[in-house]
């Protein structure tokens, strides 16, 4: 059986989402390949979705099919990533660079709305930090920012510790490899034909057999920045912050002090029984939630345009 067949007993979203046609696209930032896949007509609002570490835009593979009613949906592997290029060494401002060109490339259209989950949201708060004036808004997918005195610098690895990261571990035998697949932090497993179709996303051969995508090294230099909060609160576009319930991630713990520091008026959801990866707990809430938050963002900005236009014909 193909890793992409229809499972029968599967719930009727998985089976929808691998057959969704989607198209893949090649863009090239600084010399590295970056790979990403679309779905929607060209035309619509645009959004891209952006995926944690060590991951790929195969997160999305149960929710950008859904979204692709209304939008234009693009999908990145970043750099280090999937099936992108890596690099010598990354930054924040390579990965806006790198976010932006998906946009540019795949024709997401004025002002697209960019949807970060856990890593990816330190991603898109460095998109919006660099090109903040060119968004229409970002969803902040379990990702949050904390109090600088509570800053904790996931990057550097190689500066603090003097060592370069281990390469990832080769199997020889491919079940053995998807065997070893977990979630990161680990969750209860709700479907494990998703969990199984990650894994088997997540490797690619090499001499000798068998071993993860990502660059294990992308932590090495990479500084994550204890500015992170003022980013946030200078940000020149419009965000939300979605959260798994239980979510045990620490780095999705502080939705409360994002709230605080805007006054109350961020919204912050909470998606009802779900963790860190709420995209495979509950992929149509997950989907339903994105397209409230977006679609209530550009309806605003209509009325805006339509007062702003009412507005000139009285004058006149």
């Amino acid at each position: 059986m193909s890793e992409q067949t229809p499972i029968e007993s599967s719930p009727e979203w998985f089976n929808r989402a691998l057959d969704a046609q989607r198209e893949d696209g090649w863009s090239v930032v600084d010399d590295c390949r970056i790979h990403y896949a679309t779905w929607g007509e060209i035309g619509k609002p645009g959004i891209v979705l952006v995926h944690g570490s060590n991951a790929h835009l195969e997160w999305w593979r149960f929710v950008a099919p859904f979204l692709a009613d209304h939008f234009r949906v693009a999908a990145i592997d970043l750099s280090g990533n999937g099936d992108s290029g890596w690099r010598e060494k990354y930054s924040g401002e390579s990965f806006a660079k790198e976010v932006k060109a998906v946009c540019d490339d795949a024709q997401l259209g004025d002002n697209p709305f960019v949807v970060a989950h856990s890593f990816g949201g330190f991603v898109a708060l460095e998109t919006g930090h660099y090109f903040g004036k060119e968004l229409g808004g970002i969803i902040f997918a379990d990702f949050t920012v904390s109090p600088p005195e509570d800053h904790t610098e996931w990057g550097k690895n190689a500066e603090e510790t003097g060592e370069k990261a281990r390469p990832t571990r080769v199997y020889d035998n491919y079940e053995t490899a998807v065997g070893r697949f977990r979630y990161v932090p680990e969750q209860p497993n709700r479907y494990p034909e998703v969990l199984r179709y990650l894994a088997t996303q997540s490797l690619h051969q090499v001499e000798g057999g068998w071993t993860w995508k990502f660059d294990p090294a992308l932590f090495d230099h990479l500084v994550m920045g204890v500015d992170q909060r003022d980013k946030f609160v200078t940000l020149e576009c419009r965000s939300a912050v979605v959260l798994g319930e239980h979510s045990t991630d620490e780095g999705a713990l502080a939705g409360d002090y994002m709230s605080e520091i805007t006054n109350s008026i961020l919204p912050v959801f909470y998606i009802p029984a779900t963790h860190h990866h709420f995209m495979f707990d509950e992929p149509m809430a997950t989907v339903a939630v994105i397209k409230g938050i977006i679609l209530t963002w550009i309806a605003e900005d209509r009325r805006t345009e339509m007062t702003r236009a009412l507005a000139e014909v009285s004058i006149i």
